[in-house]
């Protein structure tokens, strides 16, 4: 800046001391209509609340922004669902076939013969298709609900799971033994986009309540991954703080606030803050903690031991376990689903060739039906909800 003149400065500092003296008693101005009024000191700056963040384009809005789960309410069929007569489907791992089980009367009512070493049972995002995840047989096969009848394989490399991004865009494979996330068309499963990973057998996740990112479990390594949904991008990763974990099922809480994680190695579940993505903490459970499902009045999480033949109950508004039900007889309660009523719970037993029904009121055991060798990720169907983020059915 240029130097004042002696002159200039003492001007200036004559206005600016006049200036301060009017301030100070309080000077009048002139307002709009020309009158002279009392200049009042302005309002502090009040800060505009932030913004929600955007969920993801083209998801459906949340029921309820308090319930992501507020869809899932006991026999709240879509009617695209709603004439599916009630089955309870069991890929059987070790037998290459799907058991069918009715649910009226626990008896198996079909077998239907897969690809090579049936994984899960997977709702589509639309809910009008079936699909069983061949993992060794690089498979899918469609099953139709409406009929029970089984189509022509698509060809998918390594499907041990399958998930759908909220919109219905893609369906994600998990491509557990190429350590892939495999993002794919809905319908022909023509693939899009292949994202390498680090960590090894990538198998279970779930996603945001807003949909903009999912957390991924990867067996083999113990680590957790957040992808982003909408780049199709690994945004974090963290190895789990104990010695030999091996992650399992995935399940955000109806509040949309955490991630829990079974870990069959750990005999618990983790607690993730899925935003900050911090290290989680864990919360036993029992022997060989594997699968997560939630009640139909979003009170409870059900969560099966494996490897003691147990299921624990969470209750998510006190934040603890609260009951213990043992099956009679041991067992080795794996994945499974609750029926659309909620009145059961339905889990397979995977070391036993053997499927449970289990009251969700009283935690008594209703039934105990042989299927097929290794029965694995069996799907209840229909379930009320929406759309189907996948796996065995997370509804929305």
């Amino acid at each position: 800046m240029a130097h004042l003149t002696k002159r200039g400065g003492l001007l200036l500092a004559a206005a600016l001391l006049a200036g301060t003296a009017l301030a100070g008693c309080g000077g009048g101005h002139r307002t709009e209509n020309g009158a002279t009024g009392v200049k009042k000191a302005a309002a502090p700056a009040v800060p505009e609340p932030a913004a929600a963040p955007a969920g993801l384009p083209g998801m459906p809005p949340l029921l309820d922004p308090d319930d992501v789960y507020a869809a899932d309410r006991p026999n709240k069929l879509s009617p695209v669902v709603r004439n599916f007569p009630s089955r309870v489907y069991v890929p059987n791992t070790n037998s290459n076939t799907v058991s069918v089980i009715d649910p009226a009367t626990y008896k198996v009512v079909e077998t239907i013969p897969v690809g090579v070493q049936p994984q899960h049972v997977v709702p589509s995002w639309d809910m009008k298709t079936l699909w069983v995840n061949n993992n060794r047989g690089h498979t899918l096969t469609p099953i139709d609900p409406a009929t029970g009848v089984a189509g022509k394989p698509v060809e998918v490399h390594d499907p041990y799971n399958l998930y759908f991004t909220p919109n219905g865009k893609y369906a994600v494979v998990m491509a557990s033994l190429d350590r892939e996330l495999v993002f794919r068309d809905p319908h022909t499963m023509e693939r899009k986009k292949t994202v390498p990973v680090s960590c090894y057998g990538v198998n279970h996740a779930d996603f945001s309540a807003d949909g903009r990112y999912f957390v991924v479990s990867c067996e083999f390594s113990g680590e957790l991954l957040k992808v982003d949904t909408e780049k199709m991008e690994v945004i974090g990763q963290q190895k789990l703080p104990f010695q030999g974990a091996m992650p399992q099922d995935v399940k955000i809480s109806p509040d949309g606030k955490t991630f829990y994680v079974a870990d069959m190695m750990a005999h618990g579940m983790w607690v993730l803050d899925g935003e900050r993505f911090t290290t989680p903490t864990l919360l036993p459970t029992g022997k060989g903690c594997h699968g997560l499902y939630i009640s139909r009045d979003s009170r409870e999480m059900y969560v099966p031991n494996r490897g003691e033949g147990s299921v624990s109950v969470f209750d998510f508004a006190k934040n603890k376990l609260t009951k213990k039900w043992w099956l009679p007889d041991g067992g080795s309660p794996d994945m499974g689903g609750v029926s659309a009523d909620g009145k059961v719970l339905w889990l397979s037993g995977r070391y036993d060739s053997e499927v449970y029904a289990i009251d969700t009121a009283t935690g008594a055991q209703l039934a105990r039906i042989p299927v097929g060798g290794g029965p694995h990720g069996l799907a209840v169907y229909p379930q009320p909800g929406r759309y189907s983020l996948g796996h065995t059915g997370i509804f929305r």
